[in-house]
């Protein structure tokens, strides 16, 4: 009886001893354990101004960049990401009693390597951002990517869950509650407006639904253009690109990106649209005509923030698209292409200088890849010659 008893319990502490284990390993918390909750990231002690009090700003700067997630998340501080946040917090410095100073920051998802696993947005993600709030004093904006919140391509599936809740808790003191007008409840999409400009994030991983869509034409449908001349948007996906995820393959958001959203975004005459999810640089400008004349629309995917860099694949594939857009008369320009040497693909950020109308824009790069200079400089200006 004795023996029984003593393995018992050599039995039960084994699988305890286990379970502690995956519990580190994985992020599956310990049965009878309270599952770690995210912690909010710290909201900038001088948020964005009501929209009506900046309506006469015309000049400032905003940082766009994307896929910051790391090899060592929940375990330690991302450390590429940490060069990216030193060097954001140099600019904001820079600028801040410049006629441009850096007002917001946009993220273009994939904070983390697994979203579901709270400990790696409290230790990994969350007090680097802390820092540009508070020290950097500006305002930070993430559009989720499929690592945060899944690949689940609909709002309710079961697995986007768990992740789900962590990313809006984690930006809960950062971006519109629940029942604001520039909120989808419930959804990670959101917009704002600052001074001349107008900003919409959503989930392009469930690109395909129409509540969504529909929320997201009815924010650039009630655009007053005449104050907001620049339109932005941002999300993970892009329509376009030429690392692993784009090229000759189509992925599902990509696809609904191009049929629907695309035509959307001319209608409303967005001027450009940030992207991540290819974890390297690339810039793609759309011409196109509708009845106010010609326009130009620029398509940037960002992904250096500090997850393992990609390289070039290949061109997608544009025939059908371009068939499918006659009428509009689209045009499709691969301005920069990324390399096929991951070498020459560097962790960076953008910085984005707005001046009434005109956007121009520096690729600001860190670590060994200083000295970044996809326009044969690093700066280009957002507007044809």
């Amino acid at each position: 009886m004795l023996e029984r008893s003593r393995s018992a319990v050599w039995s039960r502490g084994f699988y305890l001893l286990l379970a502690a284990v995956v519990s580190v390993l994985y992020g599956v918390p310990r049965v009878g354990a309270q599952a770690e909750r995210v912690t909010p990231i710290t909201a900038p002690a001088a948020a964005l101004p009501d929209e009506n009090a900046s309506s006469g700003v015309t000049k400032y700067s905003f940082i766009a960049y994307g896929d910051t997630r790391g090899r060592r998340d929940g375990v330690a501080l991302q450390y590429e990401h940490s060069l990216i946040v030193d060097s954001m917090l140099k600019q904001i410095k820079q600028l801040q009693n410049t006629e441009y100073p850096v007002r917001f920051i946009l993220q273009s998802g994939d904070a983390v390597q697994h979203g579901q696993n709270a400990k790696e947005w409290n230790v990994s993600f969350t007090p680097l951002i802390d820092r540009l709030t508070t020290e950097g004093g500006v305002s930070y904006f993430l559009a989720p990517g499929n690592h945060d919140v899944s690949h689940a391509a609909t709002m309710d599936a079961p697995e986007r869950k768990e992740p789900l809740k962590n990313y809006l808790d984690a930006v809960s003191a950062l971006i519109p509650p629940d029942g604001s007008p520039h909120r989808l409840a419930r959804y990670p999409a959101f917009s704002f407006g600052y001074g001349n400009t107008f900003v919409v994030g959503f989930d392009a991983n469930i690109a395909g639904d129409q509540k969504q869509f529909e929320w997201v034409k009815s924010q650039l449908e009630g655009v007053d253009q005449r104050r907001y001349v620049n339109v932005i948007v941002f999300c993970h996906q892009a329509p376009f690109s030429s690392g692993p995820h784009g090229g000759p393959e189509v992925e599902p958001p990509t696809v609904e990106l191009r049929n629907k959203y695309m035509p959307l975004f001319r209608a409303h005459h967005v001027r450009a649209v940030f992207s991540g999810h290819e974890h390297l640089f690339e810039h793609w400008v759309e011409h196109y005509t509708d009845a106010s004349g010609r326009h130009r629309m620029d398509l940037i995917v960002s992904g250096g923030g500090g997850a393992p860099i990609y390289t070039y694949t290949g061109e997608p594939k544009l025939e059908e698209y371009l068939k499918a857009n006659e009428p509009s008369k689209v045009e499709l320009q691969h301005l920069v292409k990324p390399s096929v040497d991951a070498g020459l693909n560097p962790y960076h950020y953008l910085l984005v200088r707005v001046d009434g109308e005109h956007l121009d824009m520096q690729v600001i790069s860190v670590d060994w890849g200083k000295g970044f200079e996809p326009y044969r400089s690093n700066k280009v200006g957002l507007k044809d010659e």
